[in-house]
């Protein structure tokens, strides 16, 4: 009993520890989508911070400069993003899929043009738990919730706050508006232009967040293709939680539970393919995507960019 209690419990903290990436990922490009933009460069925007910040968390022996770093860059991507979809009404899916490109790109040649080519990886300090005071004591769930890293804490915070900012506050229901109607919202003076300028820097700095995660937590060092699409994934989630905060934050751990489960088996046993496992996460993408699809809810106006000018939407 002991030994199965154990197991599960290892099992539970891991789930916390993986959903980190596709929590603040996903709520990255739902905050975005929830004004009309609907980013496509997630797994993009993930490996160029992650490189970006390990890079500066290597040179500087920092891991908060590598993190600072990170969102930054995110935010750079962001404000790229929303001038040339919101300013310039360039396509949004084309611009996506140029920055994940792009993103892929950057990601591999920076830390070779910074580190060269070696056998040897350059490698830094991970994340240490922050075991939250009597919390971290509860006998069972006290190791499992709160004895965890600091992003760990973050990402169930972010999504917190971004319920409350969503749909408490009045800058988050002018937000809403413009991804549902943003005429609308625009004949009753919300700023459609701001709006969406602000969700998409924010959006964006999150997903930098979820992409420095990985070399920070994960791994101590950056890999090409280090994300292994968990970006695409994120882009799942929003779909699979109707594009509000509280069902991505439960979907990312169905997500992560998933993952865990594919590593454990593969560790536990040789006779199921590992290439079959390593499928596992995908898999389930699909399933879930096939039974929710009829029930998920999107903004009406996902993908599509405003002109004031034109008479009809």
């Amino acid at each position: 009993m002991d030994q199965i209690l154990h197991e599960v419990a290892f099992f539970l903290k891991q789930m916390m520890l993986t959903m980190v990436p596709f929590i603040l990922a996903a709520q990255g490009t739902m905050l975005a989508g929830r004004t009309g933009v609907f980013n496509v460069a997630t797994e993009g925007i993930m490996l160029t911070t992650a490189s970006v910040g390990f890079i500066i968390a290597f040179q500087s022996n920092s891991i908060l400069l590598g993190m600072v770093a990170a969102m930054l860059v995110g935010g750079l991507f962001g404000l790229v993003m929303a001038y040339m979809t919101t300013s310039l009404k360039l396509n949004q899916f084309v611009i996506g899929l140029a920055f994940f490109f792009l993103g892929t790109g950057i990601s591999t040649l920076i830390p070779k043009l910074i580190f060269g080519v070696s056998l040897v990886q350059p490698v830094i300090p991970t994340l240490q738990n922050l075991p939250i005071p009597l919390l971290s004591k509860i006998p069972f769930l006290g190791d499992i919730f709160f004895n965890q890293n600091i992003l760990v804490y973050v990402s169930v915070l972010v999504s917190l706050l971004l319920y409350y900012f969503l749909y408490r506050t009045s800058f988050g229901l002018e937000m809403r508006s413009v991804g549902e109607n943003p005429k609308m919202a625009d004949s009753l003076g919300i700023n459609v232009f701001r709006q969406r300028y602000v969700a998409i820097i924010i959006g964006c700095m999150l997903i930098g967040l979820a992409g420095v995660y990985l070399p920070m937590v994960y791994t101590g060092t950056f890999t090409e293709q280090i994300t292994k699409g968990r970006g695409w994934l994120a882009s799942a989630l929003c779909f699979f939680g109707g594009w509000r905060p509280l069902p991505i934050l439960y979907g990312s751990l169905f997500f992560a539970g998933i993952e865990v489960l594919a590593y454990r088996v593969q560790i536990g046993t040789s006779a199921i393919p590992y290439q079959f496992l390593i499928m596992l996460p995908y898999v389930a993408t699909i399933v879930v995507m096939v039974l929710t699809f009829k029930r998920s809810t999107t903004p009406k106006f996902l993908g599509s960019n405003y002109d004031r000018e034109k008479r009809t939407l």
